[in-house]
């Protein structure tokens, strides 16, 4: 029985990888989130596309894990993209000559560069977060990412990161406490220092 395009997309990734032309229309439907959520995590054009690139290659293995009923294709997406921004980390951490970097990475033209700039300068808010996010533990900083900074549910976040909804629940209520304590103590301190410079006669 023939099969249209819409039906085939609508079956999921899996169907889009079988075929070059939906792999496209695949690829056209997601790449601008895809690179959002690169954007929000690096600030250097030419490895944002390296990255994004590669994420779209994970695609292509990981395509029959998808279940809908998990989550929808983005979050899913998100879940292989955090992978491959925490291999890339890893990968920048164990070198030791920034030369590796620089002969691995595919050129650019200015369009490129321009437009993955325009990314990476609208998504530097999400950047300021994450930085806030940093000491966090990394399973409570992972879920917290993808609710408050990539706008994903609790479900999908879940799904995303490969726990249990309940888990990504407890993960995402002691983050919270913990930035809502340490914002406190902020607070606090900045109101001692101001009593500080009150008494001093300097404020």
């Amino acid at each position: 029985m023939f099969v249209d395009d819409a039906e085939r997309l609508r079956s999921g990734p899996a169907a889009a990888v079988g075929d070059p032309r939906l792999f496209e229309q695949f690829y056209r439907r997601h790449v601008d989130a895809v690179l959002r959520f690169v954007a929000r995590r690096v600030d250097d054009p030419h490895t944002a596309a390296d990255l994004t690139a590669e994420i779209f290659l994970a695609v292509l293995d990981s395509a029959p894990t998808y279940r809908p009923h998990l989550g929808s294709e983005t979050a899913w997406l998100y879940g292989i993209a955090r992978n491959v921004v925490s291999s890339e980390r890893r990968r920048v951490a164990r070198e030791t000559e920034r030369d590796l970097r620089i002969s691995g990475r595919r050129l650019l033209e200015p369009d490129d560069i321009a437009r993955i700039e325009d990314k990476l300068d609208a998504e530097s808010p999400g950047r300021r977060v994450l930085a806030a996010l940093a000491r966090l533990p990394e399973g409570e900083r992972a879920v917290m990412e993808l609710i408050a900074v990539d706008q994903l549910t609790v479900t999908e976040a879940a799904a995303a990161l490969g726990i249990r909804q309940v888990t990504a629940r407890v993960r995402l209520h002691r983050a919270r406490k913990a930035l809502r304590e340490e914002t406190e103590c902020r607070t606090a301190q900045a109101a001692e220092v101001s009593l500080v410079y009150v008494a001093r006669g300097e404020a």
